[in-house]
């Protein structure tokens, strides 16, 4: 096994697990190098401040991780999760259209981020081979020469001098974070050409107590309007739990405060989140963030890249969280890489991994920034294939209120389990163009003045 005895991976998220998970069936040992403390329990940790928010993992990422573990379905079921069909028991309400019911055969996954992750650190770290080290910072990869291959990382321990670590292959995991630019730099390379898009993404998120019956779903996902940028995602989570995220767009930010988070859920296009709140007791303040730009580095357009050196997860590619697609789209590329190290191991994994990551990215990136571009306070190019797609969307989701067969092939295609192409197959196309077109909305009422982002509760 010359040449894949240690592979080095930065950053103990969703990703960088998921990818040591698949580089321990290759390489004889694994280190995933971590800065923060990593909890004991399922609890939420300084570098993934998003983890107080709700998280979806679309029903392909849920194939991907039962694969990948064997038997995670029944362990997560048994510390509280919940798996349940992503039609049939999820209340949907996308461009003010209620989805009509019936079974999509979608599981979809309910729990919360930190236990999530949890879980799957907890699975990583009994791998034989593999080690995580916490409150250890990746400083650099590490060359013998200008534009050579990575031959070792430079990690800083608290309290210790620098130490440097073989390693046969580096992989940045490390978020949105990333200091990808500077390292390659270090190296002797340039940077990726990115494309990027700015949605102005705010979200507020508060934890409610669970009482049976008190909803009849056991999610809520109320998608924003081009006339009213406001959305709302209610999901169960484990210990009895209703994690609710708010959000707007262009300026329409949620409130930091109990009585304005409860009148801007008021403001969504739908009531139910708001009556659903009205009945539930609050566990905790809400906590804000804001989003930063979606950023995507097209590292397969390189024509120079260092041999032992990766990008994956949010690292290579942040989307705007409120489509659910980030997890999923780490697990797709760690299942791309398994494949890739199958096939051949040797010089050139990089090159041909990101032209894998790229067609993994490809759908879902569309998908998200022509939603974004939905939005008259977003700025970017809304070419006639944008503005196409946008209108037939917006009548297919009008036929879905009333077509179950619609609605499941919408949640296939979102659900990254059916490509975008069944959103075009000729009984769907039916359904849709025999709706007549809406007439343009009438203007969103008036809000109450977007509230200032001020630091998480």
């Amino acid at each position: 096994m010359a040449g894949h005895d240690h592979a080095v991976v930065a950053g103990a998220g969703i990703a960088g697990l998921l990818t040591a998970r698949v580089l321990s069936d290759t390489y004889r040992n694994v280190s995933i190098i971590e800065r923060d403390t990593l909890p004991d329990e399922a609890g939420a940790r300084r570098g993934v401040p998003q983890s107080h928010h709700a998280h979806g993992l679309l029903a392909k990422g849920f194939e991907i991780l039962e694969d990948l573990f064997p038997g995670l379905r029944e362990d997560l079921l048994a510390r509280g999760a919940m798996v349940r069909d992503a039609q049939a028991d999820v209340r949907w309400i996308n461009d003010g259209h209620r989805m009509a019911a019936g079974s999509s055969d979608l599981p979809c996954l309910l729990i919360s981020r930190p236990a999530l992750e949890h879980y799957l650190r907890t699975r990583v770290a009994a791998l034989p081979g593999v080690e995580i080290r916490q409150h250890c910072e990746v400083l650099e990869p590490v060359a013998e020469r200008t534009g050579g291959p990575v031959t070792a990382v430079r990690l800083l321990r608290v309290n210790a001098e620098p130490e440097l670590l073989p390693s046969d292959l580096f992989v940045d995991a490390t978020g949105r974070g990333n200091r990808g630019e500077t390292w390659l730099a270090g190296l002797g390379y340039g940077p990726a050409p990115e494309e990027r898009i700015d949605s102005g993404l705010v979200y507020s998120s508060r934890e409610y107590r669970h009482v049976p019956g008190d909803l009849d779903a056991d999610a809520v996902i109320i998608g924003a309007q081009g006339s009213n940028p406001r959305g709302g995602v209610a999901l169960r989570a484990e210990g009895d739990r209703w994690l609710v995220t708010l959000f707007g767009l262009g300026g329409n930010h949620p409130a930091g405060d109990p009585d304005g988070y409860l009148e801007f859920a008021r403001t969504l296009p739908a009531p139910d989140l708001h009556e659903l709140l009205q009945r539930l007791e609050p566990l905790g303040p809400p906590r804000r963030m804001r989003i930063p730009v979606s950023i995507r580095r097209r590292y397969e357009r390189l024509t120079r890249f260092p041999e032992g050196y990766l990008v994956v997860g949010d690292a290579l590619c942040q989307f705007n969280p409120s489509y659910g697609q980030g997890m999923t789209v780490a697990a797709r590329e760690a299942a791309a890489l398994r494949d890739c190290l199958t096939a051949d191991p040797g010089p050139g994994l990089a090159r041909r991994f990101f032209r894998h990551a790229a067609k993994i990215t490809d759908v879902p990136w569309d998908m998200s920034v022509g939603g974004d571009l939905r939005f008259p306070s977003v700025q970017g190019r809304r070419t006639a294939r944008v503005r196409i797609l946008n209108g037939y969307i917006a009548r297919l989701h009008r036929a879905a209120a009333d077509d179950p067969a619609v609605a499941a092939t919408f949640l296939g295609v979102a659900n990254l389990r059916r490509p975008p192409q069944a959103l075009f197959a000729p009984s769907v196309l039916r359904s849709v163009l025999r709706r007549r077109p809406q007439l343009p909305p009438p203007p969103a009422p008036e809000h109450p003045a977007a509230t200032p982002l001020r630091p998480a509760a």
